[in-house]
């Protein structure tokens, strides 16, 4: 990334400098957690609407030091597209949040309850 910068910068007559922090550890989800996380949401919406292995993400989230003092696992709740089939990240301009979608992830932290407890 340095030598990137500065010949990008060296190429434009100009100088850079990079000063790169690692701020958060990874997000590593537990095995053991993520799997009653998978169950919690598929008894509530049907095991084909959840996706238990959903590819790593680039992001940075500072849940990371959650599960780094305790076994745990974050979960995304689907926020559904736009009338037109598109949609928009969090933290983007354009993002607008779904509302239908309190009552579901409500019932989502019901379910995952039941399932720690063994109440399905």
């Amino acid at each position: 990334m340095r030598e990137l910068a500065t010949s990008l910068a060296a190429a434009h007559g100009c100088s850079a400098e990079v000063d790169y922090e690692r701020r958060y550890p990874p997000l590593v989800n537990h095995a053991e957690q993520t799997a009653v996380s998978v169950a919690a949401a598929a008894a509530l919406v049907g095991a084909e609407n959840v996706l238990g292995d959903a590819p790593p993400l680039t992001g940075s989230e500072d849940f990371s030091f959650m599960l780094q003092a305790k076994p745990g696992g974050f979960v995304l709740i689907g926020n559904g597209m736009d009338p037109d089939g598109t949609f928009h990240n969090v933290h983007t301009p354009l993002y607008d949040f779904n509302d239908d979608i309190i009552t579901l992830g409500s019932a989502y932290w019901v379910s995952l309850v039941r399932q720690e407890l063994g109440a399905h």
